[in-house]
């Protein structure tokens, strides 16, 4: 017998019968869940004995000995199984008694700008049953890389008292400066451990926890891809924006990996959009025959300036995600960030339903993608190895 059956034939001390207390939580058609809220509100306002006024796990068993008397004892273990998984859940939401908010920190200056990773962030809340402005609330901010604006708008959202917050790539650190106490997922984290978000991967320790995308230990083999598809280049030119940490990192691994390769490397910053065209006239002033574009926030935010600077100036360019080579660039070698901010979503979820960031394990990429752009390559005159098209995981004509 189903538990929404047995509520239904219960009747309260002063005569109400069970199916009116479930109607009269809101929902015309009880469910497993009304019922257990029927029973909590049953017995929390009719017992005068204090846990269970004061212990909706409490009500809920008192009610469930009642149930007892009436099911098989199969039936009665059945159902406080069931209700024994629900009591976190449950006990939260009265608790509470309000939809939670999330902090969004972007890095780049709108909605555009960020997609389609903002719209995967959305879907992947959608997917566990989230809609913004019903059961959750959104707040998104986009600090146009600019890092005072990262500053202040993080002290915006911790002043909003969210219940969670979400950095993506280099907003990470900025919300974790803001707050020691909010938990914080990052998404896109570059070198968590190297920008001092978390403490190991296996246990971060403190209120930090994410998503890493390994771009710094996959900056060697975009050096490696990049000299395959154009095996003349010897000289490479890096994009580097000085203001992000992580950028000492990439030019440590690139001059390495570099070096077994018989390539030269040299780093041109770019800190602003306004920044990139310079960088590429002084690529082609000292002779640089390709550019390597790694994973950094700005770097996403000007994927289409650089792609077509690179064309336009003839250099074979290698970046560090899929948006990268869609923009025009010839080879992307990296993650799917698409599917990383969708599950940036499930860590918010365990964090609102108790999980502790602390204890919550980095999560790692186990897959990676060789991405080619033949039309690109025509247009650079480049001939792309017949054994590279074979070994990639998508190839755009």
């Amino acid at each position: 017998m189903s538990l929404c059956r047995l509520v239904a034939r219960m009747r309260s001390p002063d005569g109400v019968s069970g199916c009116r207390l479930m109607r009269s939580t809101g929902s015309n058609r009880p469910t497993f869940g009304t019922a257990l809220m029927t029973l909590s509100r049953h017995y929390r306002a009719h017992s005068t004995t204090a846990p269970y006024r004061e212990d909706p796990k409490a009500a809920i068993l008192a009610s469930g000995l009642w149930l007892g008397s009436h099911m098989r004892r199969r039936e009665f273990i059945t159902l406080f199984g069931s209700t024994a998984a629900m009591w976190p859940r449950l006990a939260r939401a009265q608790r509470q008694g309000r939809i939670p908010k999330v902090g969004v920190l972007w890095h780049a200056a709108n909605i555009e700008e960020e997609t389609p990773y903002y719209q995967s962030l959305v879907e992947g809340f959608r997917k566990l049953g989230y809609v913004d402005g019903q059961n959750i609330t959104l707040e998104h901010r986009f600090p146009n890389e600019v890092p005072d604006v990262f500053g202040r708008m993080a002290a915006e959202l911790v002043s909003l008292k969210c219940d969670v917050l979400v950095g993506a790539g280099a907003a990470g650190p900025h919300l974790k400066m803001a707050t020691k106490t909010i938990p914080i997922v990052f998404m896109f984290g570059f070198d968590p451990i190297g920008a001092g978000l978390v403490e190991n991967f296996a246990r971060p320790g403190g209120n930090v926890t994410g998503l890493s995308n390994f771009s710094v230990q996959l900056s060697a083999k975009r050096l490696q891809y990049l000299k395959e598809i154009v095996p003349t280049v010897t000289r490479i030119g890096l994009l580097i924006n000085p203001n992000v940490k992580i950028s000492s990192l990439y030019v440590q691994e690139a001059t390495e990996a570099g070096s077994k390769l018989g390539i030269d490397t040299q780093s041109f910053e770019v800190r602003s959009l306004s920044d990139f065209e310079p960088a590429f006239d002084a690529m082609v002033k000292v002779g640089m025959q390709g550019v390597v574009a790694n994973g950094e926030s700005l770097i996403f935010q000007a994927r289409k300036v650089i792609a077509d600077l690179a064309l336009a100036r003839n250099l074979p360019s290698c970046g560090y995600v899929r948006e990268l080579l869609e923009a025009g660039g010839l080879i992307s070698y990296g993650v799917d960030q698409r599917a990383m901010a969708r599950r940036a979503a499930v860590y918010v979820d365990r964090i609102l339903k108790g999980e502790k960031p602390a204890e919550m394990p980095v999560e790692q990429p186990t897959r990676f993608e060789l991405l080619i752009n033949l039309k690109t390559a025509k247009a650079l005159g480049v001939i792309v190895p017949p054994t590279l098209i074979a070994r990639a995981d998508e190839v755009i004509d």
